[in-house]
């Protein structure tokens, strides 16, 4: 059975998605018309400097992504979906479940407000390589200060998040505990933990006025590792996923359980692809 996974923050590069802009114009155009200012221009001719800026990463991953999407044409003929926190979004539009301008105001709402978040307070996430996630959870639920598991990518790579001083410290005891790496990410802030408990607010009442379909495939949702279709159900998890973890190790089992056989990973990078031959070496993972 075939799996369409889709990438999240980290999978930008400079003149992205420019093999797609020929056969999707119209698409591009929208994206520019709804965020008000020229995405292509930076995605195409920006510096890395330009776009790991939050307010242009998301937008132009997922136009990136659903222009792929949309590229396969009748190949893309999904079993199931999933995509890594930002990357859900992405999912949800090629599945059907909302339109590309709704999938795009949310993903604007989204960057926007947790921009605003990691401004407020200083924060950041780590990279724990070599423990397992027992282990690491145990770290964070002993620490002092604010420090939470936030994207369980494979085995024995679980980042997490939380306040600046209490994720340094983290690392400290991860180290101590025998971990092969405990590494600062270069990124805004404290992504999915509490500390995006102030974006959320603005991205309910967005999501709250969009209307969502059935999919044409289940879709595995970060916080919930698990099928679903429901309209209501995918609003209240994309609601849920701001703060909640991602447990990417889960969904990509959980898949291989219900019978998905091949990954294809579908938009910028191939980050994803490296996790599901950790998680689940017996299927094949490439790019769409």
């Amino acid at each position: 059975m075939k799996a369409y996974i889709f990438p999240g923050q980290g999978a930008q590069s400079p003149g992205m998605a420019q093999d797609l802009f020929e056969g999707h114009q119209t698409l591009f155009d929208e994206a520019n018309a709804i965020l008000g200012f020229s995405l292509t221009d930076i995605m195409f001719h920006g510096s890395m400097e330009d776009l790991t800026q939050t307010k242009v990463t998301q937008p132009a991953i997922f136009l990136h992504s659903v222009a792929k999407a949309m590229s396969l044409g009748a190949d893309f003929q999904p079993a199931m979906v999933a995509g890594h926190s930002l990357g859900e979004f992405s999912a949800l539009v090629a599945a059907g479940a909302m339109s590309f301008s709704d999938g795009m105001l949310l993903v604007a709402q989204r960057a926007k407000g947790m921009q605003a978040a990691c401004e407020a307070e200083p924060s950041t996430m780590a990279a724990i390589l070599g423990l397992d996630d027992a282990v690491v959870e145990k770290i964070c639920s002993d620490s002092h200060g604010l420090v939470v598991p936030a994207n369980y990518n494979s085995p024995g790579q679980l980042v997490i998040s939380g306040a600046t001083a209490s994720v340094v410290a983290a690392c400290e005891a991860a180290k101590e505990a025998g971990a092969k790496r405990a590494l600062l990410l270069p990124v805004g802030g404290a992504f999915h933990s509490p500390l995006m408990a102030s974006a959320g607010a603005a991205l309910s009442a967005a999501l709250d006025a969009v209307n969502f379909q059935a999919p044409i495939c289940p879709i595995y949702q970060n916080v919930v590792a698990a099928p679903v279709t429901d309209p209501e159900a995918i609003r209240a998890n994309l609601k849920a996923q701001l703060t909640g973890s991602v447990k990417w190790t889960q969904t990509v089992q959980a898949m291989v359980a219900h019978g998905a056989s091949h990954f294809y990973e579908v938009g910028p990078g191939r980050a994803l692809q490296g996790m599901v031959k950790k998680i689940a070496p017996e299927a094949e993972a490439m790019s769409a």
